[in-house]
């Protein structure tokens, strides 16, 4: 059939519930074929869903009931038909065919390597190009956009200033054990672990700024969690207090379950989400201190349920996180950390100076840290001091050490992994499902 024969309105299958009863034309790709006598059921994906559509012997002219029934899974068509409503239907609807055009017929020697029966991760992941076609697949990368835009459109609507952070960067953010060194002309650059020194200067600026684009972090994990290259949103706020990061983060998360909630409860369907678990998602979260964090932690060694006794002073490993998020059906923050196991620019606690005012929000059902964040330090000589107790070259931090020097104020801000929360809201295993190309220990192809 050629392009001009197919005269019905274009229209996609997201949209398709708007042309009950109408003759319409999509175009994509075949899923999968199931004949039952004289009826073919071909299942198409167009990148916004599927839909299931009938094609009966006797109601389409004889050569396109041969198309179709000698479709190859993923070869690329416009069909057109039209438009029934059926409650079994996955989406509510179905599509009576009546014409189609094929634009790439997949060859029958060398046909898609995924079909519909199981494969292995490392295979899935060595043709990860062609895995994210599957309906799961892009159900999570559709999920991952929405919870971008969601994240922009609460700090836009809040009177934030986008601010970009550069990528390279001459020293480390948060220790120099996990950097990707990068020649650059004749001196040493380092792949960026985060934008928030940059973004504290743009907050000096600008008052309330973000920031979004990818981090790199040089960890050899192999852990579910754990990925070398990754987006953050950063958000940095002049004259605020830890309590006012709190507070925003709160507000972040809240909004972003209920944009997805909202606008792709669908597609958590079809992921599998337990959707009745992100329904209770919504302030207030639950505040605790991290001495109240390291009683929880002993109370589940002396209990049995943790192996290993917790020891008051250091960091929360995946496993303490992980034990400690399934003690509430909300995200939890903990707060004031030893000054020890956090980073050189965070303020002391006024009544404990051994603490940092800081704050790790953990998501629900052990999923662990999704957000990092802290009050900065505001006096120069202290941070002076923090940055030669960390073996922190000076001179490459002089810039930051200015905005102490001219007009400091009470700052601060948080780091928002998005593959965290893709992770979080779409109940996924692991992390590697939340990023199109994920980029693990031993993962750089394709």
């Amino acid at each position: 059939m050629h392009a001009t024969e197919l005269m019905y309105p274009l229209t996609t299958i997201s949209e398709i519930g708007r042309h009950e009863s109408k003759d319409v034309r999509l175009e994509g790709w075949l899923y999968n074929l199931r004949e039952s006598g004289k009826l073919l059921f071909p299942i198409f994906r167009d990148g916004s869903g599927v839909i299931q559509g009938v094609v009966a012997k006797n109601a389409v002219r004889p050569e396109v009931f041969e198309t179709i029934k000698n479709l190859t899974q993923e070869s690329s068509v416009k069909i057109e038909g039209r438009v029934r409503a059926d409650k079994r239907a996955p989406g509510g609807y179905e599509l009576d065919v009546s014409g189609v055009e094929v634009l790439h017929r997949v060859a029958e020697s060398d046909p898609f390597p995924i079909s519909l029966k199981e494969h292995g991760v490392d295979f899935l992941m060595e043709h990860r190009h062609l895995w994210v076609r599957s309906p799961r697949q892009a159900a999570i990368l559709r999920v991952r956009a929405q919870i971008i835009k969601a994240a922009r459109d609460f700090f836009d609507e809040r009177g934030f200033t986008l601010t970009d952070p550069p990528i390279l960067t001459p020293a480390a953010c948060e220790g120099t054990t996990t950097l990707f060194p990068v020649d650059y002309f004749d001196e040493q650059a380092y792949l960026t672990q985060s934008g928030q020194l940059y973004i504290e200067a743009t907050a000096m600026s600008l008052g309330k700024v973000y920031s979004f684009g990818p981090t790199f972090r040089a960890e050899k994990s192999k852990t579910r969690r754990h990925l070398t290259e990754f987006w953050m949103v950063e958000p940095e706020l002049a004259f605020a207090t830890l309590d006012d990061i709190m507070n925003l983060a709160e507000g972040l998360i809240a909004f972003i379950v209920a944009r997805c909630l909202e606008h792709r409860r669908a597609d958590l369907t079809t992921i599998g989400r337990d959707l009745s678990a992100l329904e209770q998602i919504t302030p207030p979260f639950p505040r605790i201190t991290y001495d109240q964090a390291v009683k929880m932690l002993e109370d589940g060694h002396a209990r049995g349920v943790l192996e290993t006794k917790f020891v008051w002073g250091g960091d929360l490993g995946s496993p303490d996180e992980t034990y400690l998020s399934t003690q509430f059906t909300k995200p939890v923050m903990i707060h004031r950390y030893p000054a020890q196991v956090k980073a050189f620019y965070m303020e002391p606690d006024p009544v404990r100076s051994e603490l940092a005012l800081c704050v790790d929000m953990l998501a629900p059902e052990g999923y662990g840290e999704i957000i990092g964040g802290s009050q900065r330090v505001a006096s120069y000589e202290l941070l002076q001091q923090r940055i030669k107790e960390h073996g922190l070259p000076e001179e490459a931090f002089k810039w930051y050490l200015d905005l102490r020097k001219y007009g400091s104020v009470p700052h601060g801000g948080f780091g928002m992994g998005i593959e965290r929360v893709v992770g979080w809201i779409c109940g996924l295993e692991h992390v590697r499902e939340t990023i199109p190309f994920p980029r693990t220990l031993h993962r750089l192809y394709p």
